[in-house]
């Protein structure tokens, strides 16, 4: 079965899909945030076979979300880290993550938090706002077409 690239599509939603829609990108770059960088530890880190990380890693850094750079401790390998562009996906890991909390672990059930480095407290939960700064509904919110702003 051959993919079809979202890339000309219309809503931001499917072109972000077309770079990172799968399970495998979305959970190199959450190691990417917890700090792993190198070919060896992202696969023991996610136990993926080095084919499929290959093709993930490679079309990564195609899309700017990771760029190979020389290993910070001097040897002969490469590093992955994470671009400007990379980085703005940290909002999205947050969202999912949190999401899961709230629907994928039965109450006490313990699990993982995200905290904050400087007090140790757990991040505050991603809501979206209006331009006032109002807590919004999706019943709040619409999605302009591109015909509609022309």
């Amino acid at each position: 079965m051959q993919r079809t690239s979202l890339t000309k599509n219309p809503c931001p939603v499917a072109r972000a899909l077309d770079s990172i829609g799968d399970w495998w990108s979305l959970l190199i770059i959450r190691d990417a945030f917890d700090g792993v960088r190198r070919f060896g530890d992202f696969q023991r880190s996610l136990g993926v076979a080095k084919n499929i990380l290959t093709a993930r890693l490679r079309r990564l850094v195609a899309d700017g979300i990771l760029a190979l750079e020389a290993s910070s401790d001097g040897t002969p390998y490469q590093e992955y880290v994470l671009t400007a562009k990379g980085e703005d996906l940290f909002p999205v890991i947050v969202a999912l993550r949190q999401w899961g909390e709230a629907h994928f672990y039965r109450k006490n059930e313990r699990h993982s938090v995200l905290v904050d480095r400087h007090d140790n407290k757990r991040v505050q939960k991603i809501q979206v706002l209006s331009s006032n700064g109002k807590l919004l509904s999706p019943s709040e919110t619409l999605v302009k077409k591109p015909s509609a702003l022309e």
